[in-house]
């Protein structure tokens, strides 16, 4: 299953429509990023971007975003309801599809390390992606806000950043990311104005205080619609769910003669939330989740046979389209892929036979080892087009003066390394999928020989088809170029191993 994360940025920016449009161009300028959703709210002068895909291309997106931001939003000018250290504030990773926390882990590290070194905006690691237990909890990293946590870190070593400063950016802050399960942002607004009634049913509710476990909450003024909210974060909904924290508030607000008169829901939930909500408000007897029709049938799709015509079909149109991507580079990836599917299938089922009971911890081995191979290749897929596009790119930058055409060289050599340094990976994974597979045969199942076999083909020509497509790209290259002479050398010992 190809793996999916989830990345929730919060950036100090409620207010002007325009700004957030052009820090969210900045992140989904990155290919294979999809945004779900954004919120803004003038009061809280805070956005919220909900962002999706493969871990690494939303990993680049969120940095880019956090770059943006840094570039447009001055916090020494910032002023709103919410709690804020940074023009991006905090920047969580939330395991999806395939995914899990660990994985979110790496790639908030990876984020805060690229964070510094391209922007020089410092970096604070909360939650699952904490370096130090008491920055875990948010509310601890951020106590102070800009103008405190700008002070504190010149006197106070332990507030200092986790990577860069120690100093924070002297318009942006610093960022917060972290690793983290699913948090719902969930806010429900009074019938009265009284800051303070907010922020007492708030003390009520939250965790920290002796109120409902995984709840935390604070009391806002919305001056927009003349009321109080109660903004909370549930943490883990599946301990404290929407229902039981609404009831709490409307109880809490009922004890000070006030009224809980609606909620809202901030970003994306997941559909056991909802559900859940609704079945405990209407205290519907022996629910299931597996009553919700779109459940039902989404259960019932995902134990049908596959059809793979309909699967494939997209991919292939594509190969067929009279475009130049995807082309022979993204069709060797792509058989190197299936080549390690094949493989990872073979060596799973052949644990399943008892007479190989002996061979078992070795083809759990091969299992993984095609699985990463697997995931390599997938990835080359895009990276393939990624590159042509960045060669095409280069070439049509202006070079009228000296310094014009020295940066478009310096582009165009980058995009030309790219477009052959992928596909010599990609020969390089097929190899290995051929050397594993050759191993494989000598402990599977021997029913499933055609299998190999099959398997072997298609990673001799993914080999084949990559390394074409880097003799095609080094072409490209000066005669003299030191990276076309490397490129070449290594390609020429790959083609001739055994």
């Amino acid at each position: 299953m190809q793996k999916l994360i989830e990345c929730v940025p919060n950036f100090s920016e409620g207010r002007d429509s325009a700004r957030l449009d052009t820090i969210i161009a900045a992140m989904v300028a990155v290919p294979g990023v999809y945004v779900l959703d954004r919120e803004m709210d003038a009061d809280h002068h805070r956005a919220v971007v909900t962002l999706a895909g493969a871990p690494e291309p939303v990993a680049e997106a969120a940095v880019r975003g956090v770059g943006k931001a840094a570039e447009l939003i001055d916090l020494r000018r910032h002023h709103g309801g919410h709690p804020r250290l940074g023009a991006a504030d905090v920047v969580p990773f939330v395991p999806l599809a395939g995914a899990t926390l660990a994985d979110c882990v790496e790639w908030a590290h990876w984020a805060g390390e690229e964070i510094w070194r391209r922007f020089r905006v410092p970096v604070y690691f909360y939650e699952a992606a904490c370096r130090r237990e008491e920055r875990r909890n948010l509310e601890n990293v951020r106590r102070g806000q800009f103008e405190g946590v700008r002070e504190a870190v010149r006197a106070d070593p332990s507030r200092r950043p986790d990577i860069g400063g120690p100093e924070l950016h002297p318009t942006a802050g610093a960022t917060i990311v972290g690793a983290r399960k699913f948090l719902i942002a969930y806010n429900v607004n009074l019938d009265t104005a009284d800051l303070a009634v907010a922020k007492e049913i708030a003390r009520a509710v939250r965790a920290s205080s002796g109120g409902l476990p995984a709840v935390k909450a604070m009391g806002v003024e919305l001056r927009a619609k003349h009321c109080a909210q109660v903004s909370m974060n549930l943490t883990d909904f599946e301990t404290t769910s929407m229902a039981t924290a609404f009831l709490a508030v409307a109880e809490e607000a009922a004890r000070r003669g006030v009224h809980a008169v609606e909620s809202e829901l901030i970003g994306l939930a997941p559909a056991a939330a909802l559900t859940g909500s609704a079945a405990q408000m209407l205290k519907l007897a022996a629910f299931d989740p597996d009553m919700v029709l779109e459940n039902r049938l989404a259960r019932v799709m995902a134990q049908a046979p596959a059809r793979l015509e309909g699967q494939l079909r997209p991919f292939v149109a594509a190969l067929a389209a009279p475009t130049a991507v995807p082309g022979g580079g993204s069709a060797a990836a792509a058989a190197g892929a299936m080549a390690a599917a094949l493989g990872a299938m073979v060596a799973r089922l052949s644990q399943k036979k008892k007479s190989l009971a002996a061979h078992v911890p070795r083809l759990e081995e091969l299992a993984k080892e095609f699985a990463r191979l697997q995931e390599e290749c997938l990835r080359s897929t895009d990276r393939d087009a990624e590159a042509y596009a960045a060669v095409v790119a280069a070439r049509r930058m202006p070079g009228e003066d000296a310094a014009a055409i020295a940066v478009r060289d310096a582009a165009l050599e980058a995009a030309l390394r790219m477009a052959a340094e992928t596909p010599l990976a990609v020969a390089v994974y097929c190899r290995q999928a051929a050397g594993r597979l050759a191993e494989l045969a000598t402990v599977a199942n021997p029913a499933m020989s055609s299998d190999i076999e099959t398997a072997q083909a298609l990673a001799r020509a993914g080999l084949a088809g990559a390394a074409a497509n880097v003799r095609i790209n080094l072409e490209a290259m000066p005669a003299d170029s030191p990276l076309r002479r490397r490129l070449t050398a290594e390609l020429a010992n790959l083609e001739s191993r055994d």
